[in-house]
């Protein structure tokens, strides 16, 4: 069970990130990418950011973008909010909402069936 000051970080972090990405990146393959989860260990050394993008061809290439822009948004992360120590970023793409997508299309089409 995470504790309630992992969640807290993971929520700030998330937030920030977010608009990090769209004010501060100048970068047009990360313009349209959505934050949807942080998971941050225990002892702050790292942190899961999860993300989706609107282009789905374009996957591949926002992620190796985020992944070379993670030292400039760290750093940023550093000045805007107030841990000792800002975890290492490491992106993610999150599957969760095209599995979700897949499932309701199938529960459509047993409905669809009956």
């Amino acid at each position: 069970m995470t504790n309630i000051k992992i969640e807290r970080i993971n929520n700030i972090i998330m937030e920030e990130i977010s608009k990090i990405l769209m004010l501060e990146i100048k970068d047009e393959n990360i313009k349209f990418v959505t934050v949807t989860d942080c998971e941050t260990s225990n002892d702050l050394s790292y942190c899961k950011v999860y993300v989706t993008v609107l282009y789905q061809e374009k996957k591949e290439e926002t992620l190796k973008t985020l992944k070379n822009a993670s030292g400039f948004i760290r750093s940023e992360l550093a000045k805007r909010i107030e841990i000792r120590h800002v975890p290492e970023l490491k992106f993610f793409y999150d599957d969760s909402i095209s599995y979700g997508e897949k499932i309701d299309k199938i529960i459509d089409e047993i409905n669809d069936g009956e």
